[in-house]
């Protein structure tokens, strides 16, 4: 018997298809707008080399130097590499030897990530100066340099800063192998012990291969963020003749003649390596599922607590933190930089000029202000992004180009990605620089990753029960986002915008590449005193920088717990 199909009431099919048409119109133009945001910048790089005939690669790459800025630039990323998964593998074995009492050690690790970079840096220079560095001056108390004027240590040399590079981006490498930890079944570790494995033997042949993927990430983060080196390379090789490619796009881009084309092609390789690294880590890793381990036990390193472990925590806290931190206390409050200690140096002035004049207040209420827009842009953007991510499953192709291009700016250098930004906005149709209307657009798109993946790692955790049953109940997204998922995600919402405010606050590769005269942030104005010699004021600059940070890690950590920090 033949069924005729009754086609639904034209009302109803409008009612339908209106809301998804309307919905998918909104996700291809929030898409876009995203990626306009961050692909702007970087086709203006890629324009800026090859135009003229590819003036810029031949004027930059023809140079003689520059087979010496790129072995200067390789030795710093490969030596930091190094450096950074030694140290940051060894914390985390140690983190899971710290007693129940001490767990709070488990943040110390974390502190370089937070601390201004430019704040350690020139912390690091204070301490370690050939002269008047005041480690290098209790070192010439030792009777092996008790004969030297000056050293024993040079923190301008390569080594050196490729140590400070390391131990700064051990930190990323430690949040990535502890993660990695935690997803070791213990199982496996008592398994290899009643086989009659030794401990040491247990780590190198059980741990070690099961921390592959966690290892891989960290070393590609690590080798990236290395290649992009910007702080300690321009503080501390300019003067010693160390130069690297960000330290040459950004002469390019402020030192007469400005050509633009260079910078643009000396940020080519950068880019490139990159690209290398993120395919290098999908074909090295392969299927992941072969590293999941989960068991009845969690990982938990020993059955005992160590002391060894203890004390390399304290001591790595001690040399990548409170060492420059108290040194740029001394020279804060002195009247001058000098290697000997003494009361009749303390002043107040410094500090009290700091908070006096109108260049620098004016920076530290710009770096302040700028940060929290971009912030009050970044935070919804994140949420609409990762909604779309997790739950757009009529959005295949938007929700694939989407996860690209929010994490796209991880993986490119902060100094890049201002090169760009400086390239697109100084040119219509948008013309912005000058205005502090380009750095909020560039710490948008620097802290598009973070915002994304912190919301998307809470909204996964709540499941999709909440707004199934708002659904049910008759609630649009609108009122389901403000009325239920929002305050569920407040505690992770206020502690995302903490830890971002904390990185935007002490920003300083990106924008030194967009500042002007009339724009300034609290990095940028540290250098330019820094260059003039006005030490003194520098060390102020950097703790006022250092104290709006610690107030961001103290509301993160009231909001988010002892543990926020791993969310990053």
């Amino acid at each position: 018997m033949a069924t005729a199909t009754v086609p639904a009431p034209l009302g109803i099919t409008d009612r339908i298809n209106g809301p998804r048409l309307l919905t998918r119109i909104l996700v291809t133009v929030f898409v876009a707008v995203l990626a306009y945001i961050v692909l702007a910048p970087l086709w203006w790089l890629a324009k800026s080399a090859f135009e003229d005939g590819g003036a810029g690669f031949e004027i930059a790459y023809s140079s003689s130097r520059t087979a010496r800025i790129i072995w200067n630039t390789a030795v710093l990323a490969a030596g930091s590499l190094i450096v950074s998964m030694i140290v940051g593998t060894g914390l985390a074995w140690a983190s899971t030897r710290i007693p129940t009492h001490a767990k709070l050690l488990r943040m110390v690790p974390i502190l370089p990530i937070v601390i201004p970079t430019v704040a350690n840096v020139v912390g690091w220079a204070f301490l370690l100066a050939p002269g008047p560095g005041y480690l290098n001056a209790a070192l010439r108390n030792l009777p092996w340099w008790s004969n030297l004027e000056t050293g024993p240590i040079d923190v301008y040399s390569m080594p050196w800063i490729v140590i400070i590079s390391g131990m700064s981006l051990a930190s990323f490498v430690y949040l990535f192998v502890s993660a990695g930890l935690q997803n070791i079944s213990q199982e496996h570790i008592e398994a290899a012990g009643v086989a009659g494995s030794s401990y040491p033997k247990t780590f190198f042949t059980i741990v070690v291969p099961l921390l592959r993927p966690a290892l891989i990430y960290g070393a590609g983060v690590s080798f990236l963020l290395g290649l992009g080196q910007f702080t300690a390379p321009l503080l501390l090789g300019t003067s010693s003749g160390v130069d690297t490619i960000t330290t040459e796009m950004y002469r390019s881009t402020t030192d007469a003649p400005v050509v633009y084309g260079v910078a643009a092609a000396y940020g080519a390789p950068i880019l490139v390596a990159g690209l290398i690294v993120v395919i290098l880590q999908k074909v090295s890793l392969g299927d992941t599922r072969r590293f999941i381990t989960h068991g009845g036990k969690a990982f938990k390193g020993v059955d005992r607590s160590s002391k060894a472990a203890v004390a390399s925590i304290v001591v790595y806290g001690l040399l990548s933190t409170v060492l420059p931190i108290i040194a740029l206390t001394v020279v804060a409050f002195s009247r001058y930089w000098s290697a000997s200690l003494s009361l009749s140096l303390f002043t107040w002035d410094n500090v009290t000029a700091v908070l006096s004049r109108q260049d620098i207040v004016n920076a530290i209420v710009t770096s302040v202000v700028v940060s929290v827009v971009a912030l009050a842009i970044a935070l919804p953007l994140g949420f609409i992004g990762a909604t779309i991510i997790l739950r757009g499953t009529r959005f295949r192709l938007l929700r694939v180009f989407l996860d690209i291009i929010v994490a796209l700016p991880l993986g490119i250098p902060a100094v890049v990605i201002g090169a760009g930004f400086l390239l697109a906005y100084m040119n219509p149709p948008f013309v912005l620089y000058g205005t502090p209307g380009v750095l909020i657009l560039v710490y948008v798109t620097l802290m598009l990753p973070y915002s994304t993946r912190m919301l998307l790692t809470e909204m996964s955790g709540l499941g999709s029960q909440y707004i199934e049953a708002s659904r049910v109940s008759g609630a649009g997204p609108v009122a389901t986002t403000v009325k239920i998922l929002a305050p569920l995600m407040r505690t992770s919402i206020t502690s995302a915008a903490a830890l971002m405010f904390v990185l935007l606050t002490h920003e300083f590769s990106a924008s030194m590449l967009v500042r002007s005269a009339n724009t300034q942030v609290m990095g940028t104005i540290l250098f330019d005193y820094y260059g003039n010699g006005s030490y003194p004021t520098v060390a102020a600059i950097a703790l006022v920088m250092t104290l709006v940070t610690g107030i961001g890690v103290g509301i993160a950590v009231k909001a988010g717990g002892s543990d926020v920090f791993s969310k990053l």
